[in-house]
């Protein structure tokens, strides 16, 4: 078992950044590939980055590539997302995901735990 819990959503303007962490307990975090999702309202959860056990592997849904920046850091049983340049459309739930085998799907069904969710507001 794995457990997730996201921090640091909140709202800010245009252009401006936040900072998404994910804490994990429960497993052996530094062997598990780990994902950000989000939602938002009347649409369905979408992939927007993924890192694999070991950091070396990334990929990122197009809209957010070259804005936002997904880490982590095993020591510490911590996954982070940089968000910046934030544009309205990024509105949504984040969601932090873990997947106990396999690289960083951009697939929710791939992945075997989830958190709470933590929402990102961005105004114009």
């Amino acid at each position: 078992q794995v457990q997730l819990v996201e921090s640091g959503g909140g709202s800010v303007q245009a252009g401006g950044s936040l900072r998404l962490s994910c804490a994990a307990s429960g497993s052996t975090f530094s062997t598990i590939t780990m994902g950000w999702f989000r939602q938002a309202p009347g649409k369905e959860r979408e992939f927007v980055a993924g890192i694999n056990w070991g950091g070396g592997s990334t990929n990122y849904v197009n809209s957010v590539k070259d804005r936002f920046t997904i880490s982590r850091d095993n020591a510490k049983s911590t996954m982070l997302l940089q968000m910046n340049s934030l544009k309205p459309e990024d509105t949504a739930i984040y969601y932090c995901a873990a997947r106990k085998w396999g690289g960083p799907s951009s697939r929710p069904a791939d992945y075997n735990y989830w958190g709470q969710g933590t929402q990102v507001t961005v105004s114009s």
